[in-house]
């Protein structure tokens, strides 16, 4: 039986603060070229305004930008990814939503951990669920950001899923955190994991980008480091052989590891 496969685009952007219609235009023209040759176009968190805690101005009860980019994806045959916040209130949510070519949502993730240390929590309050879509007929799961450090949830969504999503605002100066988490999540899972960053100054803060794709083996097939630009790749989920040829996941002693607590 032959290997699901798709082709999977990530842009590096550098996000103008806080500015979601700037933004919007300048995705625009990057679509007009990239569905002619992608299924996927990811975008990193918070797509369209920058990693802000500014609320007041990015949260969204009326879901804008997921009207927007249903827009996008009916007019350019294309799928997008892209990060926005969502009002719920006192506080909003992180999220990251997936919609397919025809305008439709399939994926809606809320970020499990909001970013204490940078104030994240005060403003916005974590999802509940891991969230899992099917595309091209290979299974996905999604994190944001700051979940990369919580090793739980990957194990957990590797159980379903092949190919894991990381769109990111990660700071360049905890970029080798970023590299070594992403390979280790890929390896300790055996799963695909597809980073998307952003770059440049935004908000006051550095981001040197590091969006890569790394393989099952923890081997990185592509990676952008320190401009904006886009990572074209033809992903082919051949999980199941990598895990096949090395059984790891099998040796897993889970009802040991919550007997620990």
């Amino acid at each position: 039986m032959q290997n699901k496969a798709m082709k999977i685009a990530l842009y590096q952007s550098h996000i103008i603060w806080e500015d979601k219609e700037k933004n919007y235009i300048h995705l625009e023209e990057k679509l007009q070229d990239a569905s002619k040759r992608t299924d996927l176009f990811l975008l990193p968190e918070m797509s369209f305004t920058g990693f802000s805690m500014n609320t007041d101005i990015t949260k969204e009860s009326n879901m804008e930008t997921v009207g927007t980019m249903a827009e996008y994806a009916r007019k350019y045959h294309i799928a997008i990814g892209f990060g926005w916040v969502k009002d719920c209130g006192e506080k909003s949510e992180n999220h990251y939503t997936i919609i397919n070519k025809e305008g439709k949502t399939i994926s809606d993730y809320a970020k499990i951990h909001p970013f204490s240390f940078a104030g994240e929590d005060r403003k916005f309050q974590g999802g509940d669920k891991i969230v899992f879509f099917d595309f091209c007929g290979i299974p996905f799961a999604t994190f944001i950001c700051y979940d990369l450090r919580f090793p739980e949830i990957f194990q957990t969504a590797s159980k379903a899923a092949h190919v894991i999503l990381v769109p990111a605002n990660w700071p360049q100066k905890r970029r080798e955190h970023w590299k070594c988490l992403l390979r280790a999540r890929a390896i300790e899972n055996q799963v695909y994991i597809v980073a998307v960053n952003c770059i440049g100054e935004i908000g006051g803060i550095a981001y040197s980008g590091d969006s890569c794709v790394i393989d099952p083996n923890g081997d990185i097939m592509m990676e952008l480091s320190e401009q904006e630009g886009i990572l074209e790749y033809e992903l082919t989920d051949d999980v199941l052989e990598y895990r096949n040829g090395f059984q790891v996941k099998n040796d897993r002693r889970e009802d040991l590891y919550r007997s620990c607590f």
